[in-house]
């Protein structure tokens, strides 16, 4: 790897070397910096959610709470705690206009972002893999994607579709990689058998997003590659998992008669929490 070219020359050139090796590669889904802190020891590429970020930050659903100050202020701490991970950000719809799209853009990217996420919703915006999300008029979303790749110099735009019917998802994506993306995203594919029909229409990578519950169905990093998937997003793991831990914890606090030590954490829990604060600090240059 070569760490001293900007954050989306080396985040395309993993995807080419991915690619190249017929295999995917996997971003996964934080929220925060301690959720960073913990996936940067198992992978080193982030996808900065959107979905957990407006939960974890508002306390609401994904559909437009989050705003582009959000994620250029994460993007920042993220980048200063890891900067040799790549980092995928998930600016929704731009957050307005081509003009604010592309400034957006262009922003996350001195902000130390690899790359960006851009969809093709309407507002109000909806989650990727529930029902009920509206689509931009085509030409209204070019012109878009057009002003974010204009701006920018060397982020990575992934070009993503909400389109459902595959005629529709066919032309969007071929639509998209002309005007010059560097990937596309066919969001909620309830089929893998329409992967494959996805990739021969197309020369650039092609990503897949899988959520706990979403519309992708079952299956392994390997079944993707074979369908010609080569970037996969893995957008709420860290989330769902600290959920379902959360509740369980509280559930244990509960009883009057629970050890307290015992029901708030495991023994080496405080000794590891801090462990990788600590590394952290070292990480970031602190003492």
């Amino acid at each position: 790897m070569n760490l001293g070219a900007a954050p989306g020359t080396r985040l395309r050139a993993a995807l080419r070397e991915a690619g190249e090796g017929q295999r995917v590669l996997p971003f996964v889904g934080i929220y925060d910096l301690f959720s960073a802190s913990l996936a940067a020891e198992h992978f080193d590429a982030m996808f900065l959610s959107g979905f957990g970020l407006a939960a974890s930050m508002y306390g609401l659903p994904d559909i437009g709470f989050v705003g582009w100050g959000d994620l250029t202020t994460s993007t920042s701490r993220l980048r200063a705690l890891l900067p040799d991970h790549h980092l995928l950000v998930d600016i929704d719809d731009g957050f307005g206009d081509p003009a604010v799209a592309s400034h957006v853009a262009r922003t996350l990217e001195r902000c130390g972002a690899s790359g960006v996420v851009l969809e093709d919703q309407a507002r109000p915006r909806r989650c990727g893999h529930l029902d009920g999300k509206r689509l931009l008029p085509l030409q209204d979303y070019l012109n878009k994607l057009g002003a974010v790749l204009r701006e920018c110099t060397s982020l990575l735009v992934v070009a993503r579709t909400d389109a459902s019917d595959p005629d529709e998802i066919l032309e969007r994506i071929q639509a998209f990689e002309q005007a010059g993306c560097d990937a596309v995203l066919a969001d909620g594919i309830k089929d893998l058998a329409l992967f494959p029909r996805l990739r021969a229409a197309i020369s650039c990578p092609l990503f897949c997003n899988v959520i706990g519950g979403g519309k992708v169905p079952a299956c392994s990093r390997r079944d993707l590659a074979d369908h010609g998937v080569q970037g996969l997003i893995y957008s709420t793991p860290c989330l769902f998992a600290a959920h379902g831990a959360i509740e369980q914890a509280l559930e244990g606090l509960k009883h009057e008669e629970a050890e307290l030590s015992v029901a708030l954490a495991a023994p080496r829990e405080l000794s590891h929490c801090n462990a990788v604060l600590e590394a952290n600090l070292r990480r970031a240059g602190g003492s």
